[in-house]
């Protein structure tokens, strides 16, 4: 077998379907296989995804649950002991230095230190909340707690 050949097999091409080219092309003539008329026989015709013909689509049917809070703001919370693992001593902690570290994803912009685990190296936390355990901790490793 050479490629000059090789051919497709007998009946699986067809040529293409020319339509609106006369009655003599085999597919239709005025209507070219669109029918008789009607909204999906025009150009542009037809309804929008999820239109049931004037009956209530299933989408406002059905009862709407729950509660969306637009005016939420999201933190990146962060514990001590993640603080005493990644970061060196007189170090500055902020949401960029998190970030560059990897600590925190995605794109949170406010940040708040939590309390749990344990620090022992004097760290500078720079950040938008604390609990009261977590500033409580840092002070007395030696850092300091700024409310940005």
């Amino acid at each position: 077998m050479k490629l000059n050949e090789l051919h497709p097999t007998k009946g699986s091409v067809h040529s293409k379907k020319r339509v609106g080219r006369g009655y003599g092309s085999g597919h239709g003539g005025h209507e070219s296989g669109r029918g008789n008329g009607g909204q999906n026989s025009r150009s542009g015709g037809g309804t929008r995804p999820g239109y049931e013909g004037g009956q209530t689509p299933i989408w406002m049917r059905f009862p709407k649950r729950g509660f969306r809070n637009y005016t939420r703001v999201a933190y990146a919370c962060v514990n001590v002991d993640t603080l005493a693992e990644r970061f060196e001593a007189n170090e500055e902690v902020t949401l960029e230095a998190l970030a560059e570290k990897r600590v925190i994803k995605g794109r949170l912009t406010k940040l708040k230190i939590m309390g749990r685990g344990e620090l022992n190296k004097p760290l500078t936390v720079r950040a938008h909340r604390f609990t009261g355990q977590a500033q409580r901790k840092i002070e007395d490793a030696g850092g300091k707690a700024e409310v940005v």
